[in-house]
């Protein structure tokens, strides 16, 4: 036998730690969210701004896989499922509207009601037995301060129980300021309150709604944005993150009326800013920096308060369109009672808050975003990813939108971005087309 001594190899220890806070029992407790792909179903989103669309205009937009034609008449907007019951057209590709009063499919010439969604005729045969005994699911709108909302719906989602549009909003304030005080900065304004202007912009991200709705909130990546034009513009000096310093760092919101979600009580001594890494020889000094507070509630609507300024808000939505496309959200309320105001307001939004923002700020996040996507396309990195302690935001997220979701978005079916090798795709990103929100009309 040989008298050298055995050399072992280094082991080295990888894959999924018992240290990870989102075990087997966690996950269990969000089954839900995980299942929540194509989004929460039977909520109000946002459609349009007022200015996409003009009196008589059609668009047609996607939202939790739900094709959805919206049509202006007489300043009403009616939305109904964009999707002929014939052979499954979409009504906006080719817009036709013989009569104020109902949308007609321009290949066979089904025409519907815009009001209740039935089939009140066929152009080339009138008196066919099918004429008013089907129709096309409609969805309730809501009109406000410059911004179009969608009640997406199941079918068989009855009128009676559409919630009021508050119910899928953030807190407001001053109401809830005893709830939730703020003694480092005004009450936040809210997109509902008088004279109040929504100022943004929404385009389309490429990932899933979760992983860009919890970007939002999440403390720990406040590393991302440490080279931002703002930031440095401004002369703040950012932590390198945030620890929750006591269980009661989250205040979980869920009354039996209102909006459902959480409110992170940031910039007090229930959350510490992290100054120092010794490994890394990383240390910040004079913090500096904006106040503000981060929420989030179902379906999935940020509230950032105080920012980027006093008397602001930014909200920001991430509305499902597929499994793996979401239409991002970024908008600026402030209330204004002049025109004066409004002209202030507008002038430093265009120079201001949109391309520092909304882009150099926002910009970022979207990136970070798209680097997580692969991790997550296949439905595992909800089961193999490594949260820590700082993670409490997106687990406690998590736990409450499963609870508290009026349902879960099924897989689109017949619809845009369903099936994901269709000759289509290809044919649209030949053309030069990328996935959208807004459907391509068809020219003449």
């Amino acid at each position: 036998m040989s008298e050298q001594p055995i050399i072992r190899r280094r082991i080295v220890k990888t894959g999924i730690s018992d240290a990870r806070v989102n075990n087997s029992k966690t996950q269990s407790q969000y089954q839900p969210y995980k299942d929540a792909a194509w989004g929460f179903i039977n909520h109000w989103y946002p459609a349009l701004f007022t200015h996409e669309l003009a009196e008589d205009q059609v668009e047609g937009i996607q939202i939790c896989g739900v094709p959805i034609v919206l049509r202006r008449v007489n300043g009403k907007v009616y939305a109904l499922k964009d999707q002929c019951l014939h052979r499954g057209v979409r009504l906006s590709e080719k817009p036709m509207c013989f009569t104020k009063s109902t949308i007609s499919c321009w290949y066979h010439g089904f025409t519907f009601d815009l009001e209740s969604g039935t089939l009140v005729t066929i152009v080339a045969n009138p008196d066919d037995k099918l004429i008013g005994t089907t129709g096309l699911t409609t969805y309730p709108v809501h009109e406000i301060n410059g911004m179009i909302f969608v009640f997406v719906r199941e079918d068989s989602f009855p009128d009676q129980d559409v919630p009021p549009l508050a119910d899928d909003l953030p807190f407001r304030f001053p109401e809830n300021s005893e709830v939730f005080p703020h003694p480092l900065w005004p009450a936040s304004p809210s997109v509902l309150d008088e004279n109040a202007v929504a100022l943004g912009m929404h385009r389309t991200g490429y990932g899933n709604w979760r992983i860009a709705c919890e970007n939002g909130f999440d403390n720990a990546h406040i590393l991302v944005h440490k080279d931002n034009t703002i930031v440095h513009a401004m002369d703040w000096v950012l932590p390198l993150g945030l620890l929750p310093a006591s269980d009661d760092c989250i205040a979980v919101v869920e009354n039996e009326t209102g909006p459902k979600g959480l409110m992170q009580w940031m910039f007090t001594d229930k959350w510490t800013p992290v100054l120092e890494n010794d490994l890394l020889g990383l240390k910040v000094d004079g913090l500096k920096g904006r106040f503000y507070r981060t929420s989030v509630v179902l379906p999935g609507v940020l509230m950032v308060e105080n920012w980027p300024s006093e008397h602001m808000t930014q909200y920001e939505w991430y509305v499902p369109i597929t499994d793996d496309t979401h239409e991002y959200w970024e908008i600026l309320v402030r209330v204004c009672n002049t025109d004066e105001e409004r002209e202030k307001n507008q002038y430093r939004y265009d120079r201001v808050y949109k391309p520092l923002c909304l882009h150099g700020f926002n910009d970022c996040d979207l990136y970070a975003r798209e680097a997580m996507q692969n991790f997550y396309t296949d439905g595992t990195g909800w089961d193999d990813e490594q949260l820590v302690a700082t993670d409490i935001s997106p687990i406690s997220w998590r736990k409450v939108a499963s609870r508290w979701n009026r349902g879960i978005a099924k897989p689109g079916r017949g619809v845009a971005g369903s099936v994901k090798d269709s000759s289509l795709i290809f044919k649209d990103t030949a053309d030069g087309h990328r996935p959208g929100y807004k459907v391509r009309q068809i020219e003449d």
